[in-house]
């Protein structure tokens, strides 16, 4: 029977120093996340929910309060939050310090799968055995979100925010490299099914530790049920808080598709003062160095 050995079994007589890379890689990574005031990730576990949208107008949003804030998408194989805060096309720059991350509206530092692209439509590739295709794919992907977390320069910023891509996998892997998130938001929409779903995502990171943990309704219509339907369901079974529900605005959609987050093409109307109130209640959780 063939037996795989772990990494503290590797020896130097493999001559590899997988221990010694294994250790100098979390050292690099946790000190480059200690220099950023709050980890927030940005969740669902279902695809579809407006996750990234959240993400780039409440990157806004706390920008807009004066606080440094920087943006990682974290969804490799589908990125999308570089184009909507507008860094699509920008030239990464690799300096002493680490990669410096494009810098987008209100001054957000991103971060994105998209800018490591020459040709931004075409489909991202991994390197590997023909034979082994999946299997080196999910090494690679780690490695390279990895390597976003701990060789960009987030240095000094108040907030980074995390969008993490669909599936309760993929929040299992994220928190493997982020364990002790400041503050996680699950996205959730009146769909019962995205009920389920996210209901899944909020038993994962409560089995995993992670406390500070709040809902973000998204895409709210007048017909849904004051008190009632899957939203409040959601927050009873699980107990979190909900701390904004975003109405369905077709005009956020498009502001998004091109480059401008919401909360500057229309911050008065209901949705931007949504996302205004919400980076008010995550400046005040998080315990951010920029006062709101």
């Amino acid at each position: 029977m063939r037996r795989f050995r772990t990494y503290h079994e590797v020896d130097a007589a493999d001559r590899s120093h997988v221990p010694e890379q294994v250790g100098e890689q979390r050292a690099r990574l946790e000190a480059r996340l200690a220099a950023v005031g709050a980890v927030v990730i940005i969740a669902s576990g279902k695809g579809g929910v407006g996750k990234s949208a959240i993400t780039a107008n409440l990157a806004a949003a706390l920008a807009r309060r004066g606080a440094a804030t920087g943006a990682l998408d974290a969804d490799l194989n589908g990125p999308s939050l570089g184009r909507m805060l507008g860094v699509s096309g920008h030239r990464l720059i690799d300096a002493e310090s680490g990669v410096q991350p494009a810098v987008g509206a209100c001054g957000v530092r991103v971060m994105t799968a998209e800018l490591l692209q020459g040709d931004a439509g075409a489909p991202l590739r991994w390197q590997g055995p023909p034979d082994d295709t999946s299997l080196w794919q999910g090494i690679a992907e780690f490695g390279m979100l990895r390597e976003f977390l701990s060789d960009v320069a987030w240095d000094g910023l108040d907030f980074l925010l995390i969008d993490a891509p669909p599936g309760t996998d993929r929040i299992r892997r994220l928190l493997d490299l982020v364990p002790r998130p400041d503050l996680c938001l699950l996205v959730t929409t009146p769909a019962e099914i995205v009920r389920f779903v996210v209901g899944r995502s909020a038993r994962l990171l409560a089995d995993a530790g992670v406390r500070n943990v709040a809902l973000v309704a998204n895409m709210m219509t007048e017909s849904d049920p004051p008190g009632g339907g899957a939203v409040p369901a959601l927050a009873q079974e699980t107990g979190l808080p909900l701390w904004a529900s975003i109405p369905w605005d077709l005009r956020l959609a498009r502001s998004t598709d091109q480059g401008v987050p919401f909360v500057l093409a229309e911050p008065d109307s209901p949705s931007a003062r949504c996302f205004s109130s919400l980076a008010e209640r995550v400046m005040e959780a998080a315990g951010s160095r920029t006062a709101p």
